[in-house]
């Protein structure tokens, strides 16, 4: 049942007050819930517009501020894009991302015609369903740390591809009223030409221009908001959408020293438009009108939950990565993109396909968005169901480097994490002993490693197969620093059970979850700012008892990371 309100007649003040309190109050739940905020804002937009409240008559001048969104979102990317990220990406990421887009494309694009619908729309959503959420991943693999894993690296990968590939697309659809070779073509051009606009101003105008406007703040966010609106206003004279003058924009200004405070500087003014882009998005949700529609919705989730993962799986696969990182690489971009919201805003989409086309997109990354938070945080416990299938798939497809080493003598020490703290802990313990085995799910780390020939195995505490590579049983002592508490949990009950005599350390950030830690079976739980605080206390005590100089104590600092630095991590 819909319910009915007369619609609000305010002003503009009020109506964006109205969207942003109760944006803000969704985006508290879904943070609760774990979830993107992304879903929140839309149903902001689906419980004002006419599909639910009907508070907005007339949404219109909330449309055009959601341009804004959709120019500072695209802007940011622009500022974020480096071409030295690409570099390091590897070739499954620049060669496997294009075969990925183009075959679920195609696939998405014959099944969308088959189920009847027109080509322009087949086309569309076969660009929708090819790529995945930068926004999403990011956020769900930075949280536990899981960005600097091969898997993540693969991921984000993937993901910075697609996006340089959206971009195109984006720049030719902004301006797409003709199916002429001829005309997009031309529309390239236009493209390339502004692209170069770009690429002049940055090399001899902005860098001179920046250097000045940095030394105030406020000229520094002036001028950068300024060049986003010059370049929007270029791109309309060059008949293309203001968000890709932003992008350019962004672009243009991303090899500044002065990139990484740009971005600081107008994150906020993009959260603020986003969110109203968003909400405005569901306050134009229609509910389907026919059985037809959500057959096609099931469709393509399949395409979107089990193809395109399958896919991404089997291409890394094919380039030489195990199982289990082809495994959490596909399942981490089992989404949809926030750029396909951009794609369907797009005039000169919008206006050719039909109301439930645009309400199955919105409603495909709502759900997609949702559960797929969910699949990149319980990956690994994925896997293991899936594990038995897979493993085989190893055997058939030679791994590209194995990444681990061990010395043939017998392991009393498992070191998890060597990154920050881990590295100090393995400075002192080498001393003590050559019987150590390290992990660390950092594939740079682990081959630097390997390079000093010291025991190691690339991967997470988390994975069994992992910790059925070491004889749990001859083990005297377990220390990880890696602060997960669900991961601790697992770490302990899984060596526990094998070996009930060895003693685990293991590291939490607060005082909460080291008592959970010690409630099951931690030996010593680590809390790192509380050690460092005692540490301090200590020298502080020898320094005013003229036990130690401050001169004597910083050269003994300078010298243990100095040795600490031979580790490049």
């Amino acid at each position: 049942m819909v319910l009915s309100f007369a619609p609000l007649e305010a002003s503009l003040l009020i109506k964006i007050g109205i969207i942003i309190v109760l944006a803000t109050l969704f985006g508290y739940l879904f943070r609760l819930l774990k979830q993107p905020l992304i879903p929140g804002y839309i149903l902001t937009g689906v419980l004002l517009g006419p599909l639910v409240l009907g508070f907005f008559h007339d949404i219109e001048v909330i449309k055009s501020l959601s341009e804004f969104g959709i120019a500072f979102l695209l802007f940011l990317v622009g500022l974020e894009i480096s071409l030295t990220k690409i570099k390091h990406v590897g070739w499954v990421a620049i060669f496997g991302s294009i075969i990925q887009v183009v075959s679920i494309f195609v696939v998405s694009y014959y099944v969308s015609l088959y189920l009847g619908f027109n080509i322009f729309e087949a086309f569309i959503l076969g660009a929708i369903l090819s790529f995945s959420s930068t926004m999403l991943v990011v956020q769900m693999l930075s949280d536990p740390d899981k960005l600097q894993t091969l898997n993540g690296r693969i991921a984000l990968g993937f993901l910075l591809m697609q996006d340089i590939i959206v971009i195109l697309l984006l720049t030719v659809m902004s301006s797409f009223n003709s199916s002429s070779p001829i005309f997009l073509i031309y529309a390239v051009i236009k493209g390339l030409v502004l692209i170069w606009v770009g690429f002049l101003c940055s090399k001899f105008i902005f860098p001179a221009l920046f250097k000045f406007a940095v030394r105030s703040q406020e000229l520094l966010f002036l001028t950068s908001v300024a060049i986003l609106f010059l370049f929007a206003l270029l791109s309309e004279l060059f008949d293309y959408s203001i968000a890709i003058g932003a992008f350019i924009a962004g672009l243009s200004l991303a090899n500044l020293p002065y990139s990484i405070d740009i971005i600081g500087r107008v994150r906020p003014l993009k959260d603020f438009f986003a969110t109203i882009f968003f909400v405005a998005l569901g306050m134009q949700l229609t509910l389907p009108s026919s059985w037809f529609v959500l057959k096609a919705l099931a469709i393509f989730l399949f395409i979107i939950f089990i193809l395109k993962p399958f896919i991404i799986f089997l291409i890394t696969l094919l380039f030489g990565y195990g199982s289990r990182v082809s495994f959490l690489s596909g399942i981490s971009l089992s989404q949809i993109s926030e750029f396909s919201l951009i794609l369907i805003a797009l005039p000169t989409v919008i206006l050719d396909i039909s109301p439930d086309v645009f309400s199955m997109v919105i409603f495909m990354t709502l759900f997609t968005m949702a559960l797929s938070a969910y699949f990149i945080k319980y990956d690994e416990t994925l896997y293991l169901w899936f594990s038995p299938l897979l493993k085989w798939l190893d055997t058939v497809f030679k791994k590209r480097q194995k990444l681990e080493y061990q010395s043939e003598n017998k392991k009393e020490v498992m070191l998890i994490g060597i990154h920050r703290m881990g590295s100090i802990f393995y400075h002192k313990l080498s001393r003590l002993t050559s019987n150590m085995v390290v992990i660390d799910h950092n594939p740079e780390v682990i081959k630097e490693l390997i390079k000093r020939r010291i025991s190691c195995i690339y991967g997470d505490i988390a994975n069994r197969e992992i910790m059925e590579k070491v004889n749990m049983k001859a083990l005297k002592y377990i220390i990880s620093t890696v602060p997960h508490e669900e991961d601790s949990i697992f770490l302990i009950n899984y060596a526990k059970l094998l070996n009930p005599k060895i003693k685990i350390f293991v590291t939490a950030n607060h005082l909460h979850e080291a008592f959970k830690l010690y409630h099951a079976g931690a030996d010593y739980v680590i809390l790192p700012h509380i050690l460092s605080g005692e540490r301090m206390a200590h020298l502080l005590r020898e320094i005013m008892a003229g036990k130690k100089s401050v001169i004597a104590l910083k050269q003994e600092h300078l010298k243990h990371l100095n040795e600490l630095g031979l580790f490049k991590i």
